[in-house]
């Protein structure tokens, strides 16, 4: 049995809308997520996921007040591992493109669900601190930062397609 290295830190997160497609000029690179949840209560969300030929189970804690940060945790599993639990999490996954957009000295997550939730385009920030400056390229959006309709954990409950 192998033994993967395993992450364990307060995630600082910005979140944003995308207000156009021409994040897809300047992307580095782009994979493939597939993922699920075996909880999605807010205080301890659980989440299996399937990127490219890798596979990550992920707990995270409630959110802050501000919903700049939360507890995360994260370990790389077998592929073959995930591919087992993926069904325990229900019907509903999240289906998306990741597109990571250099811009400055940070590197944006832009999100491009497919599925339910198609149309939906949402670009992430990891920040080392929660007001930490950052460029904003014109594709960025409105600040959605805290609001729980946008958690990956809630797409799978409620999908932009029945907004």
């Amino acid at each position: 049995m192998a033994i993967f290295h395993s992450m364990e830190y307060v995630e600082i997160e910005r979140k944003f809308l995308v207000n156009s497609e021409a994040f897809k000029t300047d992307f580095e690179s782009k994979r493939r997520i597939t993922q699920g949840f075996l909880n999605t209560d807010p205080e301890r969300t659980i989440r299996v996921r399937i990127m490219g030929e890798k596979a990550f189970l992920t707990i995270k804690g409630a959110s802050s007040e501000d919903g700049l940060s939360r507890f995360e945790w994260e370990t790389e599993i077998p592929i073959t591992d995930a591919e087992k639990l993926l069904p325990l999490c229900g019907s509903e996954y999240i289906d998306k493109y990741r597109y990571w957009v250099r811009c400055g000295k940070h590197l944006f997550e832009v999100d491009e669900f497919l599925g339910n939730n198609q149309g939906l385009i949402v670009a992430e920030l990891e920040l080392i601190h929660a007001d930490e400056a950052f460029e904003k390229p014109d594709w960025l959006g409105e600040e959605v930062t805290g609001q729980p309709k946008y958690y990956n954990a809630m797409l799978v409950q409620h999908p932009f397609i029945n907004w």
